[in-house]
């Protein structure tokens, strides 16, 4: 019995009562704390022309950012601006169509010296600027007329016989379609042709 409590003091030497262990015997030769030689003068200026260059770095990251978002937020608003007045030029090229409108239907009320067949030269002239302007603008007429018909490009509204026209071919457009660059606008309205009943 006496030999157990030996045993139990020993253990209770070793393992203090708030759970920390206890504290290890001598420190073996390997364990002492290396001290550092203090750095040389060279070192030293060394260091500090890298820190120097370290904080020039750092302001020319700072400043590269800035420029960055300053980059950005104009491109924004430019993007912004040219989405707004995207249409400018268009309308630019249509004013002058509008203009001749504006002579036409005042000389359409002003009958006395005007002629059904003058009046009729002024509009075709003036179908012609506003064509052109929009050709110019990019839009393209889709000529549907006699050609086989393409789901992607007609619209067919109805069937007809033809014994002239191939059948699946456009017979006859009743309304234009249009094209901007590569995009359909609008398909063409088509009568398609099939094969006359025997």
């Amino acid at each position: 019995m006496s030999a157990m409590n030996d045993e139990k003091s020993e253990v209770s030497e070793a393992m203090p009562l708030d759970g920390e262990p206890a504290a290890a015997g001598p420190s073996l030769a390997g364990d002492e704390p290396e001290t550092k030689a203090p750095l040389s003068a060279e070192q030293v200026e060394e260091l500090k022309a890298k820190a120097a260059r370290a904080d020039e770095h750092w302001d020319r990251l700072l400043r590269t950012t800035a420029d960055l978002e300053n980059f950005k937020k104009r491109a924004a608003r430019e993007r912004l601006e040219a989405i707004r007045f995207a249409n400018v030029s268009l309308l630019e090229k249509l004013l002058p169509a509008l203009d001749n409108f504006d002579m036409a239907l005042a000389a359409a009320n002003n009958s006395e010296g005007t002629s059904v067949e003058s009046l009729k030269t002024g509009i075709t002239m003036i179908y012609n600027q506003l064509k052109n302007a929009l050709v110019e603008a990019g839009l393209e007429e889709i000529d549907a007329a006699h050609q086989a018909f393409d789901p992607n490009l007609h619209e067919a509204v109805t069937q007809e016989q033809s014994a002239e026209i191939p059948e699946g071919h456009v017979l006859r457009q009743l309304r234009k379609g249009y094209k901007f660059r590569e995009r359909l606008i609008r398909p063409a309205s088509v009568v398609v042709a099939r094969k006359p009943d025997t």
